[in-house]
């Protein structure tokens, strides 16, 4: 796991974001499928909005996802495993890219079949604690039929990321723009960030 945390490292630095494979295993997200929550579908999950706090809306034009945030003192034993390897690679991170990252939020996330977010930054434009996003797939047996790419608008242009199973996606919060495209499948992940809890 190391050399996969160098090699996200790597990428961060040079390019604003990386992809890692096998973040998770395919036992390791197959016991996560397995909780009730995901069993439950979308009707155990709540409606995602946009913006934070009193600016918080709900609009099915812009964003379509459903999500549950983690309790990570409660979160069962599957999520912590995960849980555990990202505060790993925060440490991993701050280490070797001398940063002052001190926490992660993360929330399940299911996107219903054809469902989208529109383009958009993860870093709030009055709430900077954001840092890096840290998206982890749950998707199994997924292909490029599929669709449900995550595109990020980078400097050398677009790139499309296929949702697969055990990947794990890492870029600024603050500088990579971003959506989810429709796909033909429920897609499924763990969406989180890891935070400077010193506002700037």
């Amino acid at each position: 796991m190391k050399a996969r945390f160098e090699g996200l490292a790597d990428g961060l630095a040079e390019f604003g974001y990386a992809v890692m494979d096998g973040f998770l295993d395919d036992a390791e997200v197959r016991a996560i499928l397995d909780l009730d929550v995901f069993k439950g579908g979308i009707g155990s999950l709540k409606k995602a909005g946009i913006g934070n706090h009193q600016n918080l809306q709900l609009n099915e034009a812009i964003r379509g996802d459903y999500i549950q945030w983690l309790d990570k003192s409660a979160a069962p034993l599957p999520l912590k495993v995960y849980l555990k390897r990202l505060q790993d690679l925060r440490g991993f991170l701050n280490r070797n890219l001398f940063l002052s990252l001190q926490d992660e939020e993360v929330h399940l996330t299911v996107y219903p079949v054809g469902s989208f977010y529109k383009r958009h930054l993860d870093q709030f434009k009055k709430d900077d604690r954001r840092k890096l996003s840290a998206v982890c797939y749950l998707n199994t047996n997924w292909d490029e039929a599929h669709g449900g790419q995550l595109r990020m608008y980078c400097k050398d242009g677009k790139i499309d990321i296929l949702p697969f199973g055990g990947r794990m996606v890492c870029f600024r919060s603050d500088q990579i723009e971003h959506e989810v495209l429709p796909a033909k499948r429920e897609r499924l992940s763990l969406t989180g960030w890891m935070l400077d809890l010193m506002l700037t």
